[in-house]
C-alpha cells in the first residue's frame, strides 16, 4: 500500500507540475491558487459530509489546520506558481525535491522525527545540486529569470516541509482527514485572496480552455485526490520520509518540461539532478 501510495502521489503531482504552466497569463497566481484551493476544499469537506463525518473543529485543532491551510495549500503553491512563471516546471520541482531536507528538520524539531544517519551527507548533495541548477548559462534560461524562479521553489520547498508537519500532527491528533484537509484547502484559499488582494491583483478569470482544463485537473487530481494520497503516507510514514515523493515527482516533471517545454537537459543538469535525489535518499532512506 505504501509503493502504490507513494507511486500515486508521484505521477498526479509530477503531472501537476506542467499543468500549473498552464495556468499563466490572464489570472495571477494567488487568484489561481485561491481558485484551485477553495474548490478543492469544498469537494473533500463534500466527501466527508457523505462518509458521516463532523465538520466541526476544536479551536486548537483548528489552529493547526489554519497552519497547515496557510503555509501548504496557499504560501506553497503560490511560491510554486511564481517559480513556474519563471523558469520550467522541472526545474522548479527539482529545488522542490529539497522540501524533504526541510520537513526531516522540521520533523525532528517539532515532533520529535528521528534524523537518519546520512542526513548531513543528503543535505550536502541537496543544497550542492540546487546550486548547480540555478548557476549562470544553463541552458536557454534568462540567469535573472532562473535566479528569481530558484528563489520562488525554495520559498515553496520550506513551506511545503512545514505544512507537512503540521498535517503529520493533525493525522496524529486524530481528525478526519477529509475534514482536515477540506478546512485547511478552504483556509489556504482564503489566504490566498487575502494575498492577492493585499497585492493589489485584481480577480481576473481566464475562460480559456487551457486554463479551465488545468483547473479542473490541479483541483480533483493534483489537489483532492493526491492530497489525500500524500497526507495519508505522512500518517504511515511521518513528514520527513512522505516529503521522499519529492525525488520522484521531478523526474516525472523533467520528462514532461523537456517534451512539452523545450527544456535542454544536459550534463549540467543531469548532475544537479542526481546529486538532488541523492540527497533526498540518504536523508530518507535509513
Amino acid at each position: 500500500m505504501n509503493a502504490l501510495l507513494f507511486f500515486a502521489t508521484s505521477l498526479l503531482w509530477g503531472c501537476g507540475a506542467f499543468a500549473t504552466t498552464m495556468q499563466a497569463g490572464i489570472t495571477p497566481a494567488a487568484w489561481s491558487v485561491s481558485l484551485r484551493m477553495s474548490l478543492a476544499g469544498i469537494v473533500l469537506l463534500a466527501c466527508g459530509r457523505a462518509r458521516g463525518a463532523r465538520l466541526g473543529l476544536m479551536p486548537t485543532d483548528l489552529l493547526f489546520v489554519g497552519t497547515q491551510g496557510i503555509l501548504f495549500f496557499a504560501v506553497a503553491f503560490i511560491a510554486f506558481y511564481e517559480a513556474t512563471r519563471r523558469m520550467p516546471s522541472g526545474l522548479a520541482a527539482l529545488v522542490l525535491a529539497t522540501s524533504s531536507l526541510f520537513a526531516a528538520l522540521l520533523g525532528r524539531a517539532v515532533l520529535g522525527e528521528p534524523l537518519s544517519q546520512g542526513f548531513a551527507m543528503g543535505m550536502v548533495f541537496g543544497l550542492s545540486g540546487v546550486a548547480v541548477i540555478v548557476l549562470p548559462g544553463f541552458g536557454t534560461v534568462h540567469q535573472e529569470s532562473l535566479s528569481g524562479g530558484a528563489a520562488w521553489a525554495f520559498v515553496a520547498a520550506v513551506a511545503t516541509a512545514a505544512g507537512t508537519v503540521a498535517g503529520s500532527r493533525n493525522h496524529k491528533a486524530g481528525l478526519n482527514s477529509f475534514v482536515a484537509l477540506g478546512w485547511a484547502a478552504v483556509i489556504g484559499g482564503a489566504a490566498s485572496a487575502i494575498w492577492a488582494t493585499f497585492g493589489s491583483q485584481p480577480f481576473v478569470f481566464d475562460f480559456s480552455t487551457r486554463y479551465v482544463v488545468s483547473l479542473a485537473y490541479l483541483t480533483l487530481g493534483a489537489s483532492c485526490a493526491t492530497f489525500l494520497l500524500y497526507f495519508e503516507l505522512v500518517s504511515r510514514q511521518g513528514a520527513g520520509r512522505a516529503a521522499y515523493v519529492f525525488t520522484t515527482v521531478p523526474v516525472i516533471a523533467l520528462v514532461l518540461s523537456s517534451l512539452l517545454e523545450g527544456l535542454r537537459l544536459d550534463a549540467r543538469l543531469a548532475a544537479g539532478t542526481l546529486a538532488i535525489l541523492l540527497g533526498n535518499i540518504l536523508i530518507l532512506k535509513s
